[in-house]
């Protein structure tokens, strides 16, 4: 069996595009915890749904001034060759990885009555079959049944899905599967949870969203890309190894509004 000692200090973050997200508060917060890092991004994603360039080279240079390798890795993930192909490419660079973070996603608003089956069906490449085909690659790294060291692998989710159908659908399918790696992959030593982490400003909210928001929080306020990252540095940490096979809330006690 695989003891739970401190994993390899290298990892695999997905969806790190800008320099304003979730991934990229991330990273941020595992190379001050000496990781290096493979960021993967897909440029044609942020122009096309978040109307921005990428800027994760100037992230990158943040990070390198941390003292930390980082490899940049674009690529589509709605490509299911992609997946296999970032994380070996991850591995060549940095050697073993000890944790994956997915954060990327697919999310285009639409309803029941509106979305296409093209729409859905990019939803579930990206959120679904991306994520467990990364999961499969990340723990095929480990032969089973040695005591080479396995690793962390978090996948970020979502409870939202009125008007907003095939990315809450998908969400819900990533979680089953994320989870079952902790049973799964016990013996290639890879324990995964999923971070439910509420609503977090990464330049989609206007002033009258983050009222509401934070009207709906019992501290009066919305958590920002540091709060997700502080639980992901602490999941991958030796002290937070117990935790495994987990959907954690991590939303200062959100209330979803009655629908």
């Amino acid at each position: 069996m695989h003891p739970d000692t401190t994993l390899p200090r290298a990892a695999l973050l997905t969806g790190v595009g800008r320099r304003r997200g979730i991934g990229a508060a991330i990273a941020r917060g595992l190379a001050e915890d000496g990781f290096d890092l493979a960021l993967s991004y897909s440029p044609a994603y942020d122009e096309r749904v978040n109307g921005e360039t990428s800027d994760v080279e100037q992230l990158a240079e943040e990070l390198r001034g941390l003292g930390r390798r980082v490899e940049l890795l674009p690529g589509d993930l709605a490509d299911p060759a992609v997946p296999a192909r970032l994380t070996a490419r991850a591995r060549e660079a940095l050697g073993p990885l000890g944790a994956l973070v997915m954060a990327h996603c697919e999310s285009v608003d639409s309803s029941i009555l509106d979305t296409t089956v093209e729409s859905f069906d990019a939803h579930y490449a990206v959120n679904v079959r991306a994520t467990w085909l990364l999961l499969k690659a990340f723990a095929e790294q480990v032969e089973e049944g040695t005591d080479t060291p396995g690793g962390s692998a978090i996948a970020l989710t979502s409870d939202h899905t009125v008007h907003n159908l095939p990315y809450g659908a998908t969400k819900g399918a990533l979680d089953r599967l994320v989870l079952a790696g902790t049973h799964e992959l016990a013996g290639r030593g890879v324990r995964t949870n999923v971070i439910n982490p509420g609503p977090i400003d990464t330049g989609w909210m206007d002033d009258a969203i983050r009222e509401a928001g934070a009207a709906q929080t019992p501290g009066g306020r919305l958590g920002g890309t540091e709060t997700v990252a502080d639980l992901v540095r602490f999941l991958v940490s030796a002290q937070g190894a117990w935790i495994r096979g987990q959907l954690l809330y991590s939303n200062g006690g959100y209330a979803t509004p009655a629908l």
